[in-house]
Formats: structure tokens, sequence, C-alpha cells
């Protein structure tokens, strides 16, 4: 995808990240969120993350239009596990498979390193093949699978766990 800009999430960002997210929560079991997020909602979350952990939130734009997100959140809220944090990203779906989410985990993983993290954890609910090609291609390797873990639109999903020491 040519002319892919990626730069820190800004809260005027939030209808569009929302928007895209909305997507997955409401048509996919990727996430396991049962009803859409609002903008306020997606706001407070990109705060969180940005100011109250001081961990990176990034979108990319195409032509100016946001296609996609990535960010890094605390994986535990225990003192011990400051150095471990969970990675998520999330492509528009006219966007999907065109090199966005590859983008934004590149920059993601090179603010992190730089931030003095040592792991990297990634959270796919399975199958989805494309979310594990992705992680795997940053050096992410399966450490668990979850049998049953989410119940969304009749039925049960695993989720598998996935990571990479930086």
């Amino acid at each position: 995808m040519n002319a892919l800009t990626i730069r820190r999430a800004v809260p005027a960002d939030a209808g569009r990240v929302a928007d895209i997210y909305n997507h997955y929560v409401l048509n996919t079991a990727i996430s396991f969120e049962e009803l859409a997020v609002s903008a306020a909602e997606m706001a407070r979350r990109i705060d969180k993350v940005l100011v109250q952990s001081r961990l990176p939130w990034l979108v990319a734009e195409h032509d100016g239009l946001l296609v996609g997100y990535a960010y890094a959140g605390l994986w535990r809220e225990r003192h011990a596990y400051r150095f471990s944090v969970e990675s998520s990203v999330y492509v528009a779906d006219a966007a999907a498979a065109r090199g966005v989410g590859s983008a934004l985990y590149t920059s993601l993983f090179e603010l992190l390193r730089a931030a003095g993290c040592h792991t990297v954890l990634g959270v796919i609910a399975l199958p989805n093949a494309a979310s594990v090609a992705l992680h795997e291609k940053f050096g992410m390797r399966q450490v668990a699978h979850f049998k049953e873990v989410g119940y969304k639109f009749g039925r049960w999903h695993d989720v598998g766990n996935w990571q990479v020491l930086l």
C-alpha cells in the first residue's frame, strides 16, 4: 500500500478507530466484545494506553484515511510484569492484506524495544490464519492454546497466546 503514514494516535482518531474495531466486534469472533464501542469509550482506551500506561498506540493512514491501528497494553497489572506487554492490531476490512498490519507492527515493535520492553504477547482468537501469520512474521511463537474460552455467536472459540522476547 503506497503513501502509508504511521503516527501516534490522538483523541480525534477515536471515532475512526471505533469504526474499524466495531466491524470485528459485530461481525467476527476476532474480538470477544459483543457490543459496539462508542467513540468516547475508544478515546478513554487510547488515553489509558498513551497517558496512564505510557505505551504506544499507533494509527496508519492511507491518503488521509485512517486504515488501521496497533497498540501495546500492560499484560498484567502487577509491578513485576512491567516489562511485558500485550500487542493488538486491527486493520480496516477494506485495507486487509495490504501490508498495513506489518507496517504498524514494525513501528510498534521498534517503539517497544526503545522503551525497554522485554516480552510482547499476542492473544489470538482461533482460527485466524491471517493474524497468526502476522504475529509469526514478527518472531512470535505460540506458547499456549486455550480450548473453548470465549462464547460468541452461539458457539465456543479457542484462544492462542503468541510470544516474542525483544
